[in-house]
């Protein structure tokens, strides 16, 4: 199924304008008062006035605003008479770029949805189209620009429109040697992909995966964080005008090619590789079917992700220690790789990781998932939890942060998975005060209701509904 026309109702800016001076001419409202009342009418009726530039009358124009005057002397130079890729005018676009990323960056202004309004989008395509050989610091900085511009699906779209895809895929292959290129033109892609389909598509049809598994074999691939974050997006189906999503596909295919196993290189090189967050990001995200799980264990993904746990711990890192475990709790999805986990002494190690973060849940909370997956439709893995002292963490966690309710959720959920299959882990999760913290997790969070129903029916108590 495709995507569903967009039913968003707008108005261009100088209908915008004509309405304020509507308000001043025929009402006789002030300048300051018809500006308010066409803004708040034109929101009651349902208008998007997204990238309106709202200027009172009388203190200046439309043509004030420094997102248009960016957007106005960038097209000058990009439709003048004078040749466009004279150093001059490449000088310029360069400094205009940076400005334009500067005020598309800031939080809140509503400048990448003026500039979007306004042809910044179509504009920035076009130069990069006639640039894309030329001055190398004027097109990182187009690029960047072009990533800063595109924050919604009418940018997006718009990029489509333009074949904004096949010109940045373009300049990506004729510069894979060049790392700050790649990393502009990799965040473009992240950003493009973003919660649009069809755009997803069109990079694989022009053989993105191919690129990207280049990248991954080179010497660059350490030095190009938005490679990373172009292929979580590309694997995320988060486009919600579509009721089937390609993107499993992908990541069979990125898996098939080579990018799993290239991703577990990035992985093997521990703590000492800049990118192992992204890299384990990206490679949860490839992760998507059991055979997948089962080849990253086999090329030693377990061994890599385990080794990083442990530096993590050691060094305190708490970033890759979350995102760490988060894969392993992924890959741990096979049974197989279950076993693998616990035989390489995953549960102690997992334990001891838990003493290192024990004042961070953000942490503690991905190791009682792990261990929850570790110990489901597994009696013998959970008795090796419960040894390992999985049970005292799950309460010490729960007695320390019972405002944080993702992590009480996942605690409940541990203990019922403890409990469900091992009879002597109930006595001994009961003889330690478990039941105590999962009613206080069931009456104070609505999250952890269903989890904590379960997890005090299957520790065997008869009024696990109260």
């Amino acid at each position: 199924m495709g995507p569903s026309k967009n039913t968003v109702r707008t108005i261009s800016q100088e209908a915008f304008d004509e309405l304020v001076k509507e308000n001043m001419d025929d009402l006789g409202m002030e300048p300051h008062e018809a500006l308010q009342d066409a803004f708040q009418t034109l929101t009651l009726q349902g208008v998007d006035l997204s990238g309106i530039v709202t200027c009172i009358p009388g203190e200046g124009s439309v043509k004030d605003n420094p997102v248009m005057q960016c957007l106005d002397r960038l097209k000058q130079l990009d439709g003048g008479s004078k040749d466009q890729t004279s150093v001059d005018n490449l000088v310029e676009m360069e400094e205009l770029f940076n400005k334009l990323t500067e005020l598309c960056g800031a939080q809140g202004s509503g400048n990448p949805a003026i500039a979007t309004k306004n042809g910044g989008v179509e504009l920035v395509c076009s130069i990069c189209s006639k640039i894309r050989n030329g001055h190398e610091p004027a097109l990182v900085s187009a690029l960047k620009a072009m990533a800063a511009l595109l924050h919604d699906l009418q940018s997006t779209e718009t990029f489509r429109t333009s074949d904004g895809q096949s010109i940045v895929v373009g300049i990506l292959n004729d510069s894979s040697q060049n790392v700050d290129i790649l990393n502009s033109g990799f965040a473009v892609v992240a950003a493009a992909a973003t919660g649009n389909e069809i755009l997803k598509e069109s990079f694989m049809e022009l053989k993105i995966d191919e690129l990207i598994l280049h990248i991954l074999n080179s010497k660059s691939k350490g030095s190009v964080q938005s490679l990373y974050d172009a292929i979580r997006v590309l694997l995320t189906p988060d486009d919600n005008r579509v009721v089937a999503s390609q993107v499993y596909g992908y990541a069979r295919k990125f898996a098939k090619i080579g990018i799993a196993g290239a991703l577990v290189d990035t992985l093997l090189e521990g703590l000492s590789s800049p990118s192992i967050v992204s890299t384990s990001i990206a490679l949860k995200a490839v992760a998507v079917n059991d055979e997948i799980c089962k080849s990253i264990a086999e090329n030693g993904g377990i061994d890599a992700l385990l080794r990083c746990i442990d530096d993590s711990g050691e060094q305190g890192d708490k970033t890759v220690a979350r995102v760490c475990c988060s894969l392993l709790s992924k890959l741990a999805g096979s049974d197989m790789n279950k076993s693998a986990i616990v035989e390489k002494g995953g549960m102690d190690r997992l334990v001891k990781l838990s003493t290192r973060f024990s004042d961070d849940p953000s942490v503690l909370q991905e190791i009682l998932s792990i261990i929850s997956v570790l110990s489901l439709r597994s009696p013998d893995n959970a008795a090796r939890a419960v040894e390992a002292g999985a049970g005292d963490f799950a309460i010490q966690a729960m007695q320390k942060f019972p405002a944080a309710p993702q992590m009480q959720r996942n605690a409940c959920l541990m203990i019922r998975n403890l409990a469900v299959r091992n009879p002597e882990n109930r006595i001994l999760l009961l003889n330690n005060g478990v039941e105590k913290y999962v009613r206080k997790a069931k009456q104070s969070h609505e999250s952890c209701k269903a989890a904590a129903t379960d997890a005090l029916r299957d520790l065997g108590l008869d009024n696990y509904n109260s």
